[in-house]
This record gives C-alpha cells, structure tokens and sequence, in this order.
C-alpha cells in the first residue's frame, strides 16, 4: 500500500513524486491500517497539455458501524442520501467514522487543498431595530454598547488593510433604523475606488430585505442590482440560523422567515451572483431540524448552483437570556459531528468552511480531517461573537492559518471570495508589522 502511494503522480504535474498524504499524521486513528485504498488512473489531456488524476476513493468498512454502512456504501458510489440517513449521521457517537465518510466527500471534491481568504471585518454598526434572544451584538441607539462608525473611518481602515494583501472586505451590520440610502450606495462606492480588485462582501439576506422595504423602497431584486452597481460582489450567509419556524419565533421573532431568507439568496444567484450559507445551531433545536436545515439549503443549491460554501457555527451562550440563559456550549465533539454530517449531506456545495472565531483555531484544525476543506479568513477584528463572549482571538495571520493547515497535513492555499484559489498579494513590509487598527464610533 505504502510503495503505491510513493508512486501516485502528482496531480498537477504528472510527475513521479513522494506521496504528498501522509496517513499516519492525516488520520492517527487508523494508525498503520488506512481506512480507505487509493486508486489512481491519470491521462494527459490534450486541450490543457496537463495531467488529470481520478482517484476512487474506497473506505475500509471494519472501522465503520453496520448501521452506517449503507450511508458509506452510497456515498462511496457517489449517490446522494437522504433526510433521514442525515439524521442517523447525527444520531451516531462514532466520530471516527463520520469523519472517515466525510473525508471521502472532502477528497473527491477538494483533494488534499485547504484554503484561506486573507480579509477584513467590518461591523458597520450594531444599532437594530430587532430584539433577537440569541443575540448580544445588537444595540439600540440609546445602549451603552451601541455603536455606528463613520464612511470616513470604514474608508480608513480598509485602506490600512490593502497593504498588507486583503483581497476581501467583509461587511455586515443591524437593522439600522435611520441610515439613508445614499450612505450604503456612498460607502460601497468608496470601497470599491480604494481598488478595484478589492472583492466586497456584504450585507446578509435580513439586512438586503430591510433596505429593500425600509430604506431603498425597491423590489429586492432592484435594491441587489444598485447595490451591485455601487461595488457590492457578493452578499453574506448570515442570518439563516435554524429555518425551522418554531425555533425561528422562539430565538429570533420577527426576524425574516426561511421563506424570505431563501429568497434573497435565489433572487441574487438567479443575477449570476454567489454567496455564502451558514447554520447556528447549539440552542433549542433538535438533530431533525438541523437537517431539515440542511436540505432546504440543498435543495436551493439544486435549482441556483449558487452557493460558493456552507459555514456552520455554534450558538455562544456566556451572553445569553430568557429561553437560551442555561444552554451549554455546544462540545467539540458535537461541533466536528456537525461540520462531518454537513460535509456528507450537502453534496452540491463544494466547500465546507471551519469558522474558527466560533470553533478556535486549535479544533478547526482537527475539523480538517471531518470534512473540512477552508479556515475562513484572516478575520482582522471581528465583533459579533466576541461581544457575545467568544474568546478567541480577532485575527490570524496567514503565517498562522498556512501552519495549522500543513500540520493538519493538508496543502495551504489562499483563495478569493468565491473559493477559487490565487496566489498572496503583495504585502508592503511596513503595513505587515503594523498592529490592525480599532474602529472609533462616529
């Protein structure tokens, strides 16, 4: 097995070289018995002039528990499961196993690549005119921990961040209730001239529907393509939280409904346009709504293709009342059983990001070997869960991410904002070394 494995040619090159997988480092709970075999055939492709590798990849049924194995013997064949095998995943305690059929997921859509995005956070404001329970970022105007920062300040920061190779600028705010149009359409267009290259992400379904009916009094498609014209690139995945309606009246009321959620995300992919999805989950719902969850995102993803990744992230309850005041954090365990089930299930959507603000850096490396395939970003300065009491770090460095990735023993590769991968922009050495700046409140 071992000496086929030396012998595999590298998939970019076709060149004989040393297997690159190493699986005692990638899966030390298989030891010397590698849970799956690895087939290759490869074939030079006369259009590109480069070697293309197929590889089937074939899991080793002894680790795997009998009630699993149908699951792994369709997943292996490349057939899509169901509502309820989902939840017989969840319903596992076996993690070794979920994580071996989801790395067979992972493999055969990723390979042995782990990305990155190197991009800037910025919350604009988390003055809301909604009360969500799980929520401790938002403020009202009159909240000693309101906040709202000036164009003039956002501009600033961005600007700060380009030399030291952002290639993305993640913006997203609350429901501010007195905020004109003109700001929006006047931000994005100062973003966008600091450089053109510069992607910006922004805004999450609710906030596109409130400006849409509160602020630009449009149709939400004609408030997406303004926002499009003005610089907008893609919009954010948050705000799904779990999409069934009773746990959606009990965390969130008077939020958008699935319903609404789903819509913005298909009105901006039928515009040829890509986002992101997400799940919270570790509150009050049950294993079955996570993946009923799961297969409405999927089943949007079937009819748009507009999904660019999936990024799950657990509840964080130290800020938390009322319904959600005695909710535990969800384990480790239960976040890498999350993230395996997620990878096997949605098998439409290529990528499955590790957030490691919500997860810490630490196990989302571990998560890399349940299905994983990306560790977010850089972040620089990030809000929303540490004002509700998350303590990881606001930022990585690329140094940090690239090295967890490669001890993982995957492949580091920085990617843009819809999961392509490119090569580090130029970084001035001065703007490398300077601290991220802190936003002042306008």
């Amino acid at each position: 097995m071992a000496e086929h494995l030396n012998r595999l040619l590298d998939v970019r090159t076709g060149q004989g070289l040393q297997e690159k997988w190493q699986l005692g480092k990638i899966y030390p709970a298989a030891h010397s018995w590698p849970w799956f075999l690895l087939q290759a055939t490869s074939g030079l492709c006369m259009l590109c002039c480069r070697w293309s590798v197929t590889f089937s990849l074939r899991m080793n049924y002894q680790l795997i528990p009998k009630e699993l194995r149908p699951i792994a013997e369709k997943v292996e064949a490349q057939q899509r499961i169901s509502e309820a095998d989902a939840l017989s995943l969840y319903r596992t305690n076996d993690l070794n196993a979920l994580g071996m059929i989801a790395n067979v997921v992972r493999e055969r859509a990723n390979g042995n690549y782990a990305t990155y995005i190197h991009n800037r956070y910025i919350n604009y404001s988390n003055i809301c005119i909604l009360s969500c329970q799980f929520c401790a970022f938002a403020a009202k105007k009159r909240d000693a921990h309101a906040f709202e920062y000036a164009i003039d300040e956002i501009v600033r920061v961005v600007s700060d961040a380009l030399p030291l190779g952002v290639t993305e600028v993640h913006m997203v705010g609350g429901l501010h209730p007195t905020l004109k149009k003109e700001w929006y359409l006047d931000l994005l267009r100062r973003l966008r001239a600091l450089d053109p290259q510069l992607h910006i992400k922004a805004f999450t379904a609710i906030e596109v529907r409130h400006l849409a009916q509160r602020i630009f009094r449009m149709p939400i498609r004609d408030t997406l393509e303004t926002l499009r014209e003005e610089g907008l690139g893609s919009i954010t995945g948050g705000g799904a939280e779990i999409f069934d309606p009773g746990v959606r009246d009990q965390i969130c009321r008077g939020k958008e409904t699935a319903a609404e959620w789903l819509d913005v995300h298909r009105t901006w992919h039928s515009m040829g346009g890509r986002s992101t999805c997400t799940m919270l989950y570790g509150h009050i719902e049950t294993l079955a709504h996570r993946a009923d969850h799961l297969r409405q995102l999927r089943q949007l993803q079937d009819e748009t293709g507009g999904f660019t990744g999936f990024v799950p992230f657990a509840f964080e309850p130290s800020q938390s009342h009322g319904i959600l005041a005695h909710i535990k954090r969800a384990s480790a365990f239960d976040q890498l059983r999350n993230l395996a089930v997620s990878r096997i299930y949605l098998d439409n959507i290529d990528h499955l990001t590790a957030y490691w603000v919500s997860l810490g850096l630490p196990l989302a490396q571990v998560s890399l070997s349940y299905g994983v395939d990306d560790l977010h970003g850089t972040i620089l300065e990030e809000k929303i869960f540490h004002m509700a009491g998350a303590t990881t770090p606001q930022q990585q460095t690329v140094a940090a991410l690239e090295h967890a990735i490669r001890e993982a023993g995957r492949e580091p590769v920085q990617r843009d904002s819809h999961y392509r991968h490119v090569s580090p922009r130029p970084t001035s050495e001065r703007a490398a070394a300077s601290p991220p700046v802190e936003l002042a409140c306008a």
